[in-house]
């Protein structure tokens, strides 16, 4: 695991046992894990699975890294399409910019069910067919829905 992956991990970990340990939006089954972090465009990608959130996250790598202001925002290009993400920092880390797919993270009955998802969003994020079908927005699809893949016709409750 390349040390700033192991970093997010460790800084996260942190925010789970102090700022957000006993909060409502927690889900007690799941923990802090980085997911599937790969170089992308000498940057590293991934998802952080969280107890109350579940995003994908790109940290400095080996080439230029887009400074954001925090709270700002940045578009990825992906084969799967354009995807919003902003700026954060956290003590242990520094800057990383988040997608959030997942907030809260309340509906995973446990952490296999929530690293599951965070694997196959990873996927759907890579596969061009996904773009070819048409936006989230265009075709009414949540993100949610978008990264599962869920066809147009299954998504009976659009947000």
């Amino acid at each position: 695991m390349p040390d700033a992956v192991r970093r997010l991990q460790s800084a996260f970990e942190a925010v789970a046992r102090t700022a957000m340990a006993g909060l409502p939006f927690v889900n007690p089954r799941l923990r802090v894990e980085a997911v599937g972090f790969r170089e992308w465009h000498e940057q590293w990608l991934g998802v952080l699975v969280t107890p109350w959130s579940i995003n994908l996250v790109l940290l400095p790598g080996s080439g230029e890294w887009p400074r954001v202001a925090f709270g700002a925002e940045r578009f990825e290009d992906f084969p799967a399409g354009r995807f919003r993400f902003i700026a954060g920092s956290v003590e242990g880390l520094g800057e990383y910019h988040a997608c959030s797919l997942f907030s809260p993270a309340l509906e995973f009955a446990d952490h296999e069910a929530a690293r599951a998802t965070a694997e196959a969003s990873l996927r759907a994020l890579h596969d061009p067919v996904m773009a070819a079908q048409a936006s989230p927005r265009a075709q009414g699809l949540s993100r949610r829905d978008f990264l599962r893949g869920c066809p147009p016709e299954a998504n009976n409750n659009v947000g």
